[in-house]
């Protein structure tokens, strides 16, 4: 219970205080919801994106270890994502909302307070959380972004969207200036990390703004709670049997099955409605699975402390 307590006033309930300010803004004054998509999309997302790989050092001991568990994970999630959508007979821009909604997680804004909080005296556990969410913003900008674009284009005209996209300039960016341990000057620095800091709040608030939009008993539908189950229960599943079989132990097994039972990234919702493809069914998913996952993540959070020494 005192873990319950916990998750659910420290991590859900901002996340939710923000989404129902979106909510009644969007009821008093109505927002031009694709003017707002459009803000986050190309300067929100962008400057958050570069902050995050510009600034993460990782240690390589680590690194090895969980990128071989992030490949066979997420690798297993795509291919799960992707039967369970041709066995639900989902038409392809619903099978793309779908199939992200299973393999993008939630790893920034839910992922690393909760690893903060669980984590204290083991900095090792936050670390690795940190390392999860450069490859889940890898992740989101290349497969995700394909999902959607390749549901509505084909051919050369994906590409074109996609290196049009200042999300993977960003990261193209970061990633080499990290490497290259190369300094931003500070004139550019600082008006960067004024809006990366703005990045959670902006979009959660226009989550809600989408979500007001929306009636609440239309969250009770197959593909959503199909969604939200293959993310918060097979998920973790798949990510155990994972950790046993690369023989992964104490603090890197805890915080990677912890990890593997996060919610759905809100950035799923704020591609598709970017893109205008099934974004009402992309915002229902991350409402539930944020609100189911308050009691999915506690009871993985018992078992990681339970099945594997620290």
């Amino acid at each position: 219970m005192m873990y319950l307590g916990m998750i659910f006033f420290q991590i859900v309930a901002p996340i939710l205080v923000l989404l129902v300010l979106g909510a009644i803004l969007q009821k008093k004054f109505c927002f031009n919801l694709k003017a707002l998509s459009q803000l986050i999309t190309y300067c929100f997302m962008p400057a958050a994106v570069f902050v995050n790989l510009y600034e993460t050092s990782v240690e390589l001991s680590v690194l090895g270890e969980v990128a071989i568990f992030i490949v066979l994970f997420i690798g297993s999630q795509m291919v799960l994502s992707h039967f369970l959508a041709k066995g639900l007979g989902l038409v392809k821009t619903e099978a793309a909302v779908f199939k992200n909604s299973v393999v993008l997680i939630n790893s920034g804004n839910y992922g690393i307070p909760v690893a903060q909080m669980i984590f204290v005296t083991q900095p090792i556990g936050v670390a690795i959380q940190v390392i999860l969410v450069i490859f889940q913003n890898m992740t989101t900008y290349t497969y995700g972004l394909y999902n959607l674009i390749s549901s509505t284009k084909s051919g050369i005209s994906i590409v074109k969207d996609f290196l049009k996209m200042p999300i993977i300039h960003a990261l193209i960016i970061g990633v080499a200036m990290n490497y290259f341990n190369l300094a931003v000057p500070q004139f550019i620095k600082i008006p960067i990390d004024h809006v990366a800091d703005g990045f959670i709040a902006v979009a959660l608030i226009t989550l809600g703004a989408q979500l007001s939009q929306l009636e609440i008993k239309s969250m009770f539908n197959k593909t959503v709670i199909i969604s939200c189950f293959t993310r918060l229960i097979l998920g973790p599943a798949v990510a155990l049997l994972i950790i046993y079989l690369l023989g992964l132990d104490g603090v890197v097994a805890q915080s990677l099955f912890i990890a593997s039972a996060f919610p759905t990234s809100r950035n799923s919702s704020s591609l598709a409605l970017e893109y205008d493809i099934e974004s009402a069914t992309a915002a229902q998913t991350v409402l539930f699975s944020t609100i189911v996952s308050c009691i999915t993540v506690t009871i993985v959070i018992y078992l990681a402390e339970l099945l594997f020494l620290s």
